[in-house]
């Protein structure tokens, strides 16, 4: 994706089995839920023709637009109060000026308001594309897109199925904005490639991407130390056009430490930090952090997370000290893993076709038809 994917153990532990014929979903009715909105005491809800009912589906007498508030008691809308909320438009549901297609959820958490879009899952691949990458790139790069986007929900719809949503609409899974900056490329892609996935034997693949490798891809098991035999790194000389092939990132000595501390990391007056090992990949493998409170080694894999993923783009870097300052310089963005989004542009325009790209980064897969016609 255009950033980085983070993996959480416990999706890893099942596997989606391949349905087939009349064990398949239909396009047309195979939905994901998706969180949208989480921790916000209030959210404005907009739109033509809106319906509002609550936890039992009686309708809940409101004009719009309201205001949906957390309460001590549950949550309200515009003003009455309810349990839950479930908010139907005939068109396009507005959240916080933001469009959404499908049935938005509206439930109270300690945290905020929990807000979920159920919806119909090739729409939302069609919002999607613009938030992942651009519609704009080569028509078989936006495809293959789609097929991975389509594989990684499926993946982890089944693998969340007894919780209250399959995705989070951030890089944590795949970013996702609603339904604004849909187009007709984005439509042709996901249709093109309607109910297509990756899988390997028999099963549907955990399908994950990244923006740009820089030179070649990872080896799930160096970043989640699980191993997927459709996950090996491949040498990538397709993505020297991204905008992140090399990154620079000065950060403060200061403001590195409270990071670390923050972290969990025991540091006391920062002094140097450097690469312990690199892995075949060139990958950093782990840090050694030097401090008046002694040395911490500790996985590049978590300095990044510690120092945030879109200040050290991927664990490929070299560091330096510069008066009171440490310099990071490094090549691509993400976590390495899968698909390497620029690279398939480039292969795209260097005409291979959706499916050359997908059997390139995710080698052994087959790519088959998961929705019945």
């Amino acid at each position: 994706m255009v950033h980085s994917v983070v993996f959480f153990l416990a999706v890893c532990v099942g596997a989606v089995t391949f349905a087939s014929g009349s064990e398949a979903a239909s396009a047309g009715t195979e939905t994901i839920r998706v969180a949208v909105a989480r921790g916000m005491e209030q959210i404005r809800v907009g739109g033509y023709g809106v319906v509002a009912t609550d936890g039992r589906g009686a309708r809940i007498a409101v004009s719009f637009p309201a205001v949906v508030k957390r309460e001590k008691s549950g949550i309200s809308i515009g003003g009455a109060p309810a349990r839950s909320i479930r908010l139907h438009s005939p068109g396009v549901l507005q959240i916080n000026g933001k469009g959404y297609r499908g049935t938005i959820e509206v439930a109270p958490t300690t945290r905020g308001l929990l807000v979920i879009d159920e919806i119909l899952l090739e729409e939302y691949l069609i919002g999607l594309i613009n938030c992942e990458i651009s519609s704009q790139w080569p028509l078989e790069a936006v495809k293959a897109q789609a097929v991975v986007a389509r594989t990684f929900a499926l993946y982890q719809k089944e693998a969340r199925k007894n919780s209250l949503y399959h995705l989070e609409s951030t890089v944590s899974d795949q970013v996702y904005e609603g339904c604004d900056i849909e187009d007709g490329r984005a439509v042709r892609a996901v249709e093109e490639t309607r109910g297509e996935v990756l899988t390997y034997g028999g099963k549907i693949i955990q399908a994950f991407f990244h923006s740009s490798c820089g030179g070649h891809t990872e080896d799930a098991e160096n970043v989640w130390s699980i191993r997927y035999p459709y996950l090996r790194g491949v040498a990538c000389t397709y993505c020297a056009s991204s905008p992140s092939i090399i990154w620079e990132q000065t950060i403060s000595k200061r403001k590195l430490e409270t990071m670390l501390r923050s972290g969990g990391v025991p540091v006391f007056k920062l002094r140097s930090i450097r690469p312990v090992s690199r892995n075949t990949s060139g990958r950093i493998t782990s840090l050694e952090i030097l401090s008046e409170a002694g040395v911490s080694t500790i996985p590049a894999i978590q300095f990044r997370k510690i120092a945030g993923y879109g200040v050290i783009r991927s664990t490929d870097f070299e560091v330096s000290t510069v008066d009171d300052d440490f310099v990071f310089i490094g090549v691509g963005f993400g976590h390495g893993v899968g698909l390497c989004q620029w690279g398939a542009k480039q292969r795209a325009e260097d005409g291979f076709s959706y499916r050359d790209i997908l059997s390139y980064y995710y080698p052994g897969t087959r790519l088959e038809k998961y929705y019945a016609d």
